[in-house]
C-alpha cells in the first residue's frame, strides 16, 4: 500500500494549508464529510457524496458526519464517526495505510465530533451548512477556498497513483463493454457489463455512464440506458468513468459496425486527439488547445470531404461548433470536473474563456503536476445541423453523407493525461496498453 506516499501527500496539504489559514487570518481548519440528505417528504436519504475538501485527506467516501481538524504544526486529527447501529451496517474500524499518518479518533454520534476541534482560536470551516455542530458553522472563507481550489490542481505523486487504479478500473469496464455492444446488447446491458466489469455500482461511479447506441451518440451528455437493443448497432460511444479511494477516471471511446465512413470519422478524431494529447506540456494555454482543436477536427472534415471549406473558415464562420459544439476538456482529480479551471492565480481571479466558446471549462496554463482529459468529438446533431442547412454556407456541406452519419450519432475520444516536467503521461492509453 502506498503509506510513504501518502504521507507525503498529507505533508503536501498541511503546508498548502499552512499558507492558506494565514492567508485567510485563521488559527485552525475543520472540514466536514458531510451529512446524508433526506428525499423530499420520504424517509429514505439520496445517495451520498462527500465533501471533495475532505476525501482529500482521507480516502472515505461512503462516511457521512466525520470530520478532519487541522492546526499548523500537528498531526491532521480525523474524527471518525462509527454509530451503534442495527438498521444499517456501520463502518468498519479505522484500518488501512492512511490511518498511520493521521489522529483517528472515533466516536459514536455525530454530535460526539465537536468535542475534539480547538477551544481557542479562529476556525475556518469548510463545508455546506447543513453539516454544522453547536458552535462549528460552516463559514469557507474565499481566501482559504481560493488558495485550496488553485493549487488543487498540481497533484501529488500519491494521487496520481490513486488515479491510474481508477483508469484501470475504468478500461476493464470499457472492454467489457466493446465486447457487449459487438454482441448485440442494448446500452442498459452494455452498462451492466462496464459495472460489473469495473467493479462499480451506479451509486459510486464518479458520473452517470453515457451509454449511447446509433442516434443517441448525438446526445452530448445522453442519460437514458434504453433496454431493448437496435434492430442494428451501427455505434457506440460510451463516455464511462470510475472512482478509486476518490479519486475519478474520464474516459470515452467509439465503436462502429465497420462502415467505411464512419470508421475513417473515429480513425480520423482518434489521430488528432493523440495529437493534441501530446501537447498536454507545461506553458501550453489551454485556450489556444481548444482553438487547434477545431482546425483539427475540420481538417478531418475537409479530408473526408463531408465539409468543403478550409479549417480556419470553419472555424472562423463558426461551422465548426456546429460539429464540435463543447469544450476539449478539463481538469479531473477529486471532481470529475476538478476546481480551479479558471483561476489566474491563487487569489481567485480568473482568466475568460475564449469569445464564441462558451462551454470551455478549462482555461489555465497548463503546468507540471495537472491532469487534464483531452475529448475532441465531432457530432451530427440535428438541431445544430439544421441552423447550418438555413444558413450561408450550406453549399458546402455534403448533405447526403451527413444523413448517412446521422445514424451514427457522433464521435468522442477522450483520455485523461499528467501534464509533467517531460514528455505528456497518458494515463488512458498507459492503462489501455496494459490491459492487453
Amino acid at each position: 500500500m502506498p503509506t510513504t506516499a501518502y504521507r507525503d501527500h498529507i505533508a503536501t496539504l498541511s503546508a498548502r494549508m499552512d499558507r492558506a489559514l494565514e492567508r485567510s487570518g485563521h488559527d485552525h481548519v475543520l472540514i466536514a464529510a458531510g451529512v446524508e440528505k433526506m428525499r423530499f417528504v420520504d424517509d429514505m436519504p439520496y445517495p451520498f457524496k462527500v465533501n471533495p475538501q475532505f476525501k482529500a485527506w482521507a480516502p472515505l467516501t461512503h462516511h457521512p458526519d466525520c470530520w478532519i481538524a487541522y492546526t499548523p504544526g500537528s498531526v491532521p486529527l480525523l474524527v471518525y464517526v462509527q454509530p451503534d447501529d442495527y438498521w444499517h451496517l456501520p463502518p468498519a474500524p479505522p484500518s488501512g495505510y492512511w490511518t498511520q499518518a493521521l489522529d483517528v479518533r472515533v466516536v459514536r454520534q455525530a454530535a460526539d465530533a465537536a468535542a475534539h476541534f480547538p477551544k481557542s482560536g479562529r476556525s475556518a470551516i469548510l463545508g455546506e451548512a447543513d453539516a454544522a455542530l453547536p458552535g462549528f458553522v460552516p463559514n469557507n472563507p474565499p481566501p482559504l477556498v481560493d488558495y485550496l481550489h488553485y493549487h488543487r490542481s498540481f497533484k501529488t505523486p500519491y494521487e496520481i497513483a490513486m488515479m491510474k487504479v481508477a483508469q484501470r478500473h475504468a478500461v476493464a469496464g470499457h472492454h467489457a463493454a466493446e465486447t457487449r455492444f459487438r454482441g448485440g446488447a442494448s446500452e442498459r446491458e452494455i452498462h451492466a457489463a462496464y459495472l460489473a466489469a469495473s467493479g462499480h455500482t451506479d451509486l459510486d461511479l464518479p458520473y452517470g455512464n453515457i451509454v449511447g447506441l446509433n442516434e443517441h451518440g448525438a446526445t452530448l451528455h445522453y442519460q437514458y440506458q434504453q433496454d431493448k437493443a437496435p434492430a442494428h448497432s451501427r455505434s457506440l460511444l460510451i463516455d464511462a468513468g470510475a472512482e478509486h479511494a476518490g479519486y475519478a477516471a474520464d474516459i470515452t471511446r467509439t465503436h462502429h459496425d465497420g462502415d467505411a465512413l464512419f470508421g475513417a470519422l473515429v480513425a480520423g478524431v482518434d489521430r488528432e486527439q493523440q495529437a493534441l494529447a501530446a501537447k498536454v506540456i507545461p506553458g501550453q494555454d489551454y485556450r489556444d488547445l481548444h482553438i487547434e482543436a477545431h482546425l483539427r477536427l475540420a481538417g478531418v472534415l475537409q479530408e473526408l470531404g463531408i465539409v468543403k471549406m478550409a479549417p480556419q473558415t470553419m472555424l472562423d464562420t463558426g461551422v465548426s461548433s456546429i460539429f464540435f459544439p463543447h469544450g476539449l476538456g478539463h481538469p479531473l482529480g477529486l471532481q470529475v470536473h476538478d476546481v480551479g479551471a479558471f483561476m489566474a492565480s491563487d487569489a481567485g481571479d480568473t482568466i475568460p474563456k475564449p469569445e464564441g466558446h462558451p462551454y470551455l471549462r478549462l482555461t489555465r496554463k497548463l503546468e507540471a503536476g495537472m491532469v487534464v482529459t483531452i475529448e475532441p468529438g465531432i457530432y451530427f446533431i440535428d438541431m445544430l445541423l439544421a441552423r447550418l442547412k438555413a444558413g450561408a454556407h450550406a453549399g458546402a456541406v455534403d448533405w447526403t453523407a451527413i444523413e448517412h452519419l446521422r445514424g451514427y450519432g457522433g464521435v468522442r475520444i477522450e483520455d485523461d493525461v499528467h501534464c509533467t516536467t517531460g514528455a505528456p503521461e497518458n494515463l488512458t492509453r498507459e492503462a489501455f496498453a496494459a490491459a492487453h
